[in-house]
Parts: structure tokens; C-alpha cells; sequence
């Protein structure tokens, strides 16, 4: 089920084709109504950049999106300074990127340099006089709790619907990925994981989800379960068995015995099969990610073994 972002709704970034009501190129010889009159209503940004500059090019595409999720209360004109020499020695632009607002037909604030999109957010609000939600935050916070609540199909039909405005929206990718595993598609999620850059599979949401993909890749199902309880109940030092209930526990989503069986393997032979335990253990806490309630949990029951 692929859910889309409703491009209508009040919080929702506005769409390629409302861009040009908010976000345009302008020059000297449009400054005037593009920038000077329309900020007699609303405050308009003006952007000046060039070509060859290259923090622009991290901070364009930064006051682009947060200009989207103004809706409409700040709008955005860019100045392409080697077309504008003139507009540029007006304005006194010294270096790019420089960016002013102008309210009421005259600058009122500015920066220069690349900023983080903390800062350019603050910059909005300042203008807009209030806060500047992002859509985009909102609808992946609902699809971490449609995932954690194991509703994998809503869940990715709003990581997907993120990806269609954001593709390298790492977070959306990694959310992505866990669903698909979930899903039981673990061939498709391989073949698309094989198919990222190797920066991006390093990426923290998306190695975390890639670790969820090789813990399914190694067949442990329902079945091993009944199986492997059975071992471990008539012998408990039987640390195969052990570490076969904990990867069979976490394949069918029993997070807690899944920490337990690791955590009495550590505890009876850390070194057993090259330390397999706590690797295992590891790779459950980034599958899970760490704020889960069985990582923190785990982490702990695993501090306490190994310092204790």
C-alpha cells in the first residue's frame, strides 16, 4: 500500500507547479516587482548566488525547501549575481551566498555564508512571526509509530511518500527498508540495498535498517523457535542452542527473550564462537535502534554482565 502526501492539506509542502508563486529568479530589471512590491504583503527572501560559488549550493536548496514549508507566509527570489553585476555593486553584495529579507520594500534582516537549516528555519520564523513546522518531520514521526507499532504497510506507504519529495531522505530510507523486511520481502530489500552508493548504505537510519536485512537473511523462522526452547529447556549450557532461540526470538519479533538468550550466552562463555553473543546482541540494538525499550534495556543487562 503506497500512501502519497496530500499536497492540499495545511501543513503540506507545496507542490513543483506552486513553486513558482513562492520561489522565482529574478534581475534588475524585475527586482522591483518581483522583491519591493510583493514584500509590501509578505516578506520575501532575496538569495544571491552564483555559478561557481559552492556553499550556494548547499544553501540554496536549504531556504528553497524551508520556503515550501512557509506556506505561502515568506516567499523566495534568487539572484544569479554574474547576470546581475549592477543589481549586486546596488546592493552592496561584497560575497555569495548573501541572503536579505525585505518587508515593507527595504531590507530588514540578512545573513552571509552557508547556515545550517536550524538557522535558516530561525531566520523564517523571525520573518514570519511564528514557527515553520516541516511536513516532512510530522509525517516520518508518524511512520516511526506505525512501524513500532507494527503496522509495516502504513509505515511504508509514508516513508514512500517522503521519498517522492525527498529521495535522499535517509531517515525515509532506513524506515523504508525495515518495513520491506518486515514485509517479508528480504530479496527486493537486498537487491535495492545492493544497488545503493556505499556512502549511503553508512548512513546511521540506513545501516541501522541494513543490519535488520542480514539478521533476516540468515533463515531463522517460527519454526526454529519451538525447536530451539526445547534444546535450551533440557540443557541450558547448550550455548548453540541458545544462540539459536535468541536469533529465532528475533525473528519473530520477541525482543526481550531474544536479549535474554544472548545475554546467558555472554554470561556463561563470552569467548564462545568468537564472542557471538555480543556481536549478535550488537546487531539487534542497531536493528532495533537505540531508543527502542529493548536496546536500552539490552544495553544494560549487557553492561552489567561484562562489568560486573
Amino acid at each position: 500500500m503506497s500512501i502519497i502526501l496530500d499536497a492540499t492539506a495545511p501543513n503540506a509542502a507545496p507542490t513543483a507547479g506552486q513553486d513558482k508563486d513562492l520561489i522565482k529568479d529574478s534581475g534588475i530589471e524585475t527586482f522591483v516587482q518581483d522583491v519591493i512590491e510583493p514584500s509590501m504583503e509578505v516578506p520575501v527572501v532575496v538569495d544571491f548566488w552564483a555559478p561557481w560559488c559552492g556553499p550556494c549550493k548547499s544553501l540554496t536548496p536549504t531556504i528553497e525547501k524551508v520556503t515550501r514549508e512557509a506556506g505561502g507566509r515568506v516567499k523566495l527570489v534568487k539572484v544569479n549575481i554574474d547576470e546581475n553585476q549592477e543589481l549586486a555593486m546596488q546592493l552592496r553584495i561584497q560575497s555569495v551566498p548573501t541572503v536579505y529579507a525585505f518587508k515593507g520594500g527595504r531590507p530588514v534582516d540578512g545573513f552571509q555564508g552557508a547556515q545550517p537549516e536550524s538557522e535558516v528555519r530561525a531566520f523564517y520564523e523571525r520573518l514570519a512571526g511564528g514557527p515553520i513546522e516541516s511536513p516532512i518531520a510530522a509525517i516520518l514521526d508518524q511512520a516511526a509509530a506505525a512501524l513500532a507499532d507494527d503496522d509495516h504497510e502504513t509505515a511504508h506507504g509514508l516513508y514512500v511518500g517522503v521519498l517522492e519529495r525527498e529521495p535522499q531522505n535517509e531517515t525515509a530510507i532506513g524506515g523504508m527498508i525495515r518495513c520491506m523486511v518486515a514485509m517479508g520481502e528480504v530479496e527486493e530489500t537486498r537487491h535495492f540495498v545492493d544497488n545503493m552508493a556505499e556512502a549511503d548504505r553508512l548512513k546511521a537510519p540506513i545501516a541501522s535498517a541494513i543490519s535488520a536485512l542480514e539478521l533476516a537473511e540468515t533463515g531463522y523462522s517460527k519454526e526454529d523457535l519451538d525447536v530451539a526452547r526445547a534444546k535450551v529447556a533440557a540443557n541450558p549450557d547448550d550455548l548453540q542452542a541458545q544462540f539459536d532461540l535468541g536469533m529465532a526470538c528475533f525473528a519473530t519479533n520477541k525482543r526481550e527473550e531474544a536479549v535474554n538468550a544472548m545475554i546467558a550466552i555472554i554470561r556463561k562463555d563470552r569467548s564462545w564462537n568468537d564472542d557471538a553473543g555480543r556481536t549478535q546482541l550488537i546487531k539487534f540494538f542497531e536493528a532495533w535502534g537505540p531508543m527502542d525499550p529493548a536496546s536500552v534495556a539490552g544495553r544494560r543487562a549487557l553492561s552489567t554482565v561484562l562489568f560486573s
